[in-house]
């Protein structure tokens, strides 16, 4: 009972310091709105493999346990799970602003949940829907409410470009689809190996980043100067800001995160541990309020207590 408890509050805790460093990646594009998007993708993940080398070396004794088919596995996950979701939420920030893309990829802990109690139910007990759709139902009033009063702070909403900002609601979705994929995938594999260790398999996806980002970064840079673009690469305008961020986000919110996030699926059911993608959405409002240097509005503060709300009653319930 108690080990069961210290491994729900551990679960929690690793779920939110994941959180807490993957709300770095939506002030990125803010952060740095000449840079294309895809360059941002690649840029971060680059960081992240390169920081996954020395990592690799020091973990080398578990990395080579790792079997050919935990390798092909691991690039899936880089691939969809880190390159195509960030491109496209970078994209979709770009083109449609913050606050919708924030609206859409905050609806992540309610897909996940549902789509972990349909496809997991045999693992890990199907959740009755009477006891998961309060939790459910509070956090989509708490997203409603947040992002109800980002959009009406959008003053310029009339003048925008229509094509752009359907092309960025079309990324902000594609988005959602590959982080609803990642952790469902990611949860298997843990779960299927129970005795390796989460950091290991964290520092894996970094090494298996590492080649992919490595090309599409080259293959970025070729194509921009076939094309006659006029981007300064290879760290474009304002480099030391370019590769500083992307360290950051490369170490807190890729290899970090990502660990964090390996510890609290391997405590947690995965219907409890999609909820608990919350944090992410918290954490980026919380750093977009910063940047920006005022106060949320009180329809802000009010969605936020409806997304905590959420959270505690799907963790009593479980």
């Amino acid at each position: 009972m108690h080990n069961t408890e210290g491994n729900m509050g551990a679960g929690v805790a690793f779920a939110l310091a994941a959180g807490m460093m993957w709300g770095l990646v939506f002030v990125g594009p803010l952060l740095l709105p000449e840079y294309p998007a895809a360059l941002q993708s690649f840029g971060r993940y680059l960081a992240f493999g390169l920081i996954a080398l020395p990592l690799g070396w020091i973990d080398r004794a578990e990395i080579a346990r790792l079997t050919r088919s935990d390798w092909i596995e691991a690039l899936k996950l880089a691939l969809i799970g880190n390159l195509v979701y960030y491109l496209c939420l970078a994209s979709a920030i770009q083109r449609a602003g913050a606050p919708l893309p924030t609206m859409i990829i905050g609806t992540l802990p309610v897909v996940i949940a549902i789509s972990a109690n349909l496809r997991n139910h045999q693992r890990d007990g199907r959740l009755p829907w009477a006891r998961l759709f309060p939790s459910l139902l509070l956090i989509a009033a708490g997203i409603a409410c947040v992002n109800q009063a980002e959009l009406a702070t959008q003053t310029e909403r009339s003048t925008a470009d229509l094509a752009r900002y359907a092309s960025g609601v079309l990324f902000a979705i594609v988005a959602v689809a590959c982080w609803t994929w990642y952790p469902l995938r990611n949860a298997d594999w843990l779960r299927h190996h129970p005795g390796r260790s989460p950091r290991t398999w964290a520092t894996a996806q970094g090494l298996a980043t590492l080649p992919l980002a490595l090309t599409g970064y080259l293959l970025l840079w070729l194509w921009l100067a076939v094309d006659g673009n006029s981007f300064p690469m290879p760290f474009g305008p304002r480099p030391f800001a370019f590769v500083g961020l992307m360290a950051a986000i490369g170490l807190f919110a890729s290899w970090l995160g990502t660990l964090c996030w390996n510890e609290a699926s391997q405590r947690l059911p995965t219907a409890l541990v999609g909820q608990l993608i919350v944090f992410e959405t918290l954490a980026a409002l919380l750093y977009a309020f910063l940047l920006r240097g005022q106060w949320p509005a009180p329809l802000t503060f009010l969605g936020i207590g409806l997304l905590l709300a959420g959270v505690l009653w799907a963790v009593r319930n479980k």
